[in-house]
C-alpha cells in the first residue's frame, strides 16, 4: 500500500463488538534518518534512561559481533553454546545527543530477556537464555557505567518473560518459557507463585503465551493478556479478579504471533473514576507458527482491538488497520497518539518465519472518532523483521533498530540480512511548518516530585497560543523487546488555566498523579502539548 490516501466508507457492525473497514485521514509525512549505519550489534532490546542514553543489547550466542570490546577484554564462558571466548561486545550504550555509542560488557546470555527501570533510575534487567536465565543485571547512569551481574538472582528460569514496576517500586516478573508462574524482585521468602492462566493459554508447539502483555490498571490490579485471552489479576492475593471476553476471531496476539499492546493515555486523574483503555494491534492467525515451519506463510492479522478494562461489562471494539502486521511495535507519542512501526505482513516471529516487510508506519489517532484513526506514514527503506525495536526519545523522535531472523549474524545471501543500523523516525509534529506552534519548556519549579504535588511550568510558543488546546503529558519510558514495550504509560496531567507572563511566554501549573498506582515511582518525561504538537520533554522524578 502506498502513501496515497484512500477514503473508505465506514460500515460498523454492532454485535458484541464494533468492526470497521479502513478509513484513512489525510496521510501524514514523517521523515526517516539513518543515525548509525552500524552499532556492531543487533538492537534486540532497548531501554531509554534519564541521562538520555539508551542501553541496547542482543544475545551472547549470536557468535562474534562487529564491535570489539575495549582494552583487550574478552568474555570467557565454558557454558556458552557458540563461542566460548568472545572478545566482541553484545551490548552498547547509545548517546542520543552526540549520536555516539560505546561497547558494554555482558557476561551471561541476555537473549529474549526482560527488564524495567527502578525508582532510582537503574535498569534492572532479568533472565535470558542458558547461563543467563536466572541472572539479575543492573545498569546505572554514570558516565562509564557497565553491567553488574548477579547469578541466581531469580527464583525461576525466565526466558521470554514480562516485567512491570509496581506501586511500591518492586518489579513483578511474569511467565517465560515453561514457567506458568511469577515472582518479585527484590525476592521475598516465598519465591515463585503459580499463575494457572499462563498454562491455560499455552498452545502446544506454538506457546502463544510468551511475553504476555502486562499493564498496571488504575485499580492496582494487573491486566494480563496472553495468546487470545485476558484477565485482571490481583497479584497481592494471587486471585483472578475478572476474565475479559476474547477478541473476536480468537486469534493469538502475543509471542510468537507477536501483535503488540499498549495502555492508552490516562486522563481525569483527580476524578473518582478513571477510565483505562487497552489497544492491541496485529498478530498472526491460529496455526501460523506451525505453517511457517513448513515454509507456508499466512497473512498477518489486520485488526486492532480496543477495550475499556474499567467498564463493568467491557467489550472489544475492533478496527481494521491499513495493512496487516505481525512483529510490529506500538510507541506511545507525547500527544497521546500511537505509532505502529516495524514488522511483517505475513508469517510469525521465529527464525526465518516472517515475510513481506511492512515499511510504512501507521499513526493511530487515539482521540479521533472510530473510522478515522489511522494515518499512513512515509516508509523506511530498511526491513525491520524479527528482533527489531522502537523507542521514543526526549526530542519526540522514535529511534528504530534491530532485525535479525537468523540464529547468528548473517549478512550475505539471505532474504533479510542481519541489520546493525539505527534510524530515527520523526513524526510529522516535528516538521518545520509546526515550529511556530511548538511549545518550548524554559523552566520548571522542581525536577523532584511527590504524588499529588503541584508543579509549575514556564513555556514559550512563537505563534498565537490557543489556551484551550494546551495540555501536559507525562510518559514512563519503556523496556522494548519482541514487539512489546514493558511499563509504557502516558498520563495527561490535570492543570489550571494557562497564564501569560510576557509576550510569548506562559505559565501553567499541573498536578502530579495522586497515587503510585497511577504513576509508579521513578523517572518520567514531561511534555507540554499545543494543538497536538509536543515540546521537547524534560525529565522529572516521582519519589
Amino acid at each position: 500500500m502506498t502513501t496515497a490516501t484512500y477514503l473508505l466508507f465506514l460500515l460498523p457492525i454492532l454485535i458484541t463488538t464494533i468492526t470497521t473497514t479502513p478509513y484513512l485521514v489525510a496521510a501524514g509525512n514523517g521523515q526517516w534518518q539513518v543515525l548509525q549505519k552500524s552499532i556492531g550489534i543487533v538492537a534486540m532490546h532497548m531501554q531509554l534512561l534519564h541521562n538520555d542514553r539508551i542501553v541496547i543489547f542482543d544475545r551472547t550466542d549470536f557468535g562474534l559481533s562487529k564491535l570489539p570490546l575495549p582494552n583487550g577484554k574478552c568474555r570467557h564462558d565454558p557454558r556458552e553454546t557458540t563461542v566460548k571466548t568472545d572478545c566482541t561486545a553484545h551490548s552498547v550504550e547509545y548517546n542520543i545527543k552526540s549520536n555516539t555509542f560505546r561497547p558494554l560488557f555482558v557476561q551471561t546470555d541476555v537473549w529474549c530477556s526482560s527488564g524495567s527501570v527502578n525508582p532510582k533510575g537503574t535498569l534492572v534487567q532479568t533472565g535470558g537464555y542458558n547461563d543467563g536465565d536466572r541472572t539479575i543485571r543492573m545498569f546505572d547512569t554514570c558516565n562509564n557505567c557497565d553491567w553488574q551481574e548477579f547469578d541466581g538472582g531469580l527464583a525461576a528460569r525466565r526466558w521470554y518473560a514480562t516485567n512491570h514496576i509496581l506501586p511500591d517500586g518492586r518489579q513483578i516478573i511474569i511467565g517465560g518459557r515453561k514457567q506458568f508462574n511469577y515472582e518479585f524482585y527484590p525476592k521475598n521468602n516465598i519465591g515463585v507463585y503459580r499463575l494457572p492462566f499462563l498454562e491455560q493459554t499455552n498452545d502446544a508447539g506454538a506457546e502463544n503465551n510468551l511475553y504476555p502483555f502486562v499493564i498496571l490498571n488504575v485499580d492496582g490490579n494487573l491486566f494480563i493478556f496472553a495468546n487470545n485471552r485476558a484477565i485482571l489479576f490481583d497479584y497481592t492475593k494471587n486471585v483472578v479478579v475478572r476474565t475479559f471476553p476474547q477478541i473476536p476471531g480468537g486469534d493469538p496476539r502475543s509471542y510468537p504471533s507477536s501483535g503488540s499492546g499498549v495502555l492508552l493515555p490516562l486522563k481525569n486523574l483527580q476524578s473518582k473514576f478513571i477510565e483505562a483503555e487497552v489497544l492491541i494491534c496485529g498478530g498472526a492467525p491460529k496455526g501460523s507458527y506451525q505453517k511457517a515451519s513448513k515454509r507456508e506463510f499466512l497473512g498477518a492479522l489486520n485488526t486492532c482491538a480496543r477495550i475499556k478494562i474499567t467498564d463493568p461489562n467491557p467489550t472489544w471494539v475492533v478496527e481494521t488497520m491499513p495493512r496487516a502486521r505481525v512483529m510490529g511495535d506500538m510507541v506511545m507519542l507525547p500527544n497521546g497518539d500511537v505509532l505502529i512501526i516495524n514488522g511483517a505482513g505475513s508469517g510469525t516471529a521465529g527464525w526465518e518465519y516472517g515475510r513481506d516487510p511492512v515499511l510504512n508506519p501507521v499513526l493511530y489517532k487515539t482521540n479521533n472518532p472510530i473510522g478515522a484513526r489511522f494515518e499512513l506514514q512515509n516508509p523506511s527503506h530498511t526491513p525491520r523483521m524479527y528482533h527489531s525495536t522502537a523507542i521514543l526519545v526526549r526530542d519526540g523522535r522514535v529511534l528504530v533498530g534491530g532485525s535479525n531472523p537468523h540464529i547468528g549474524y548473517n549478512f550475505n545471501n539471505v532474504l533479510f540480512p542481519t541489520e546493525l543500523s539505527i534510524e530515527a523516525f520523526s513524526p510529522s509534529y516535528l516538521e518545520p511548518r509546526f515550529a511556530n506552534v511548538r511549545p518550548r519548556i524554559v523552566a520548571s519549579t522542581s525536577e523532584l516530585q511527590k504524588h499529588g504535588q503541584k508543579l509549575g511550568l514556564r513555556f514559550q510558543v512563537k505563534a498565537a497560543l490557543d489556551k484551550n488546546l494546551v495540555y501536559v503529558t507525562m510518559l514512563a519510558p519503556p523496556f522494548n523487546t519482541h514487539s512489546f514495550s514493558m511499563n509504557q504509560r502516558l498520563l495527561v496531567l490535570e492543570s489550571n488555566k494557562v497564564n501569560i507572563v510576557e509576550g510569548t511566554t506562559y505559565d501553567v501549573q499541573v498536578t502530579m498523579p495522586g497515587s503510585p498506582i497511577l504513576a509508579p515511582p521513578g523517572f518520567y518525561l514531561l511534555f507540554v502539548v499545543h494543538k497536538e504538537i509536543p515540546s521537547e520533554g524534560i525529565w522529572i522524578q516521582i519519589l
